[in-house]
Formats: C-alpha cells, sequence, structure tokens
C-alpha cells in the first residue's frame, strides 16, 4: 500500500533551505520515494490553516518511507532543514 509523507515548511534560512531543496532528490531514489507535492501555490478552502509551503512524498511502502527519513543518505539535508525551517511532518497510509 502506498505511502504519504506530508510535511508543512515554514522556512526560516531561504538561502540555507535551497541547499535542502537540492540535496533531497537523491536521498528519495534508493527507497523509490518521489515528490507529488513540492512547493506549490496554496489556497485555503475551510479553516484558518495558512501554511508556507507543503511537500508530499509517494513511497510504495510504510518501510522504505520510514527507512528514508532515518536513512544516511538522507541526513546530510535533514539536519540542513532542522536548521533552516520549521516543520510538521506526517506519515499517511494510502488507500
Amino acid at each position: 500500500m502506498a505511502v504519504y509523507i506530508i510535511v508543512e515548511v515554514e522556512v526560516h534560512d531561504a538561502a540555507g533551505y535551497e541547499d535542502y531543496k537540492k540535496l533531497t532528490p537523491q536521498s528519495l531514489i534508493a527507497y523509490q520515494g518521489k515528490f507529488i507535492v513540492r512547493g506549490g501555490a496554496t489556497e485555503t478552502l475551510e479553516g484558518e490553516w495558512k501554511p508556507q509551503r507543503i511537500v508530499v512524498l509517494e513511497f510504495p511502502t510504510k518501510e522504505l518511507a520510514t527507512q528514508w527519513w532515518s536513512s544516511e543518505e538522507y541526513a546530510p539535508a535533514k539536519e540542513i532543514r532542522q536548521r533552516t525551517a520549521s516543520t510538521r511532518m506526517i506519515l499517511v497510509e494510502g488507500v
């Protein structure tokens, strides 16, 4: 079953975050992850949610998604993201 990692990002250091954006795609390859949404324009339809940036990743399994998140390949990018932005991240199973 496909799973999705959904991330709400508030960037505090735009220049530093650019380095994160360059490193992340390569880290996904071994885990069969791919971007579904990567920072496009958002429009609030209900409620008070006004995210700055939304990212959605798709993986074929939960195991691959969690392995990617804790992988050596992603670690350098993760460190940059955690230093340059505040995030909320969830993993959601698909149908």
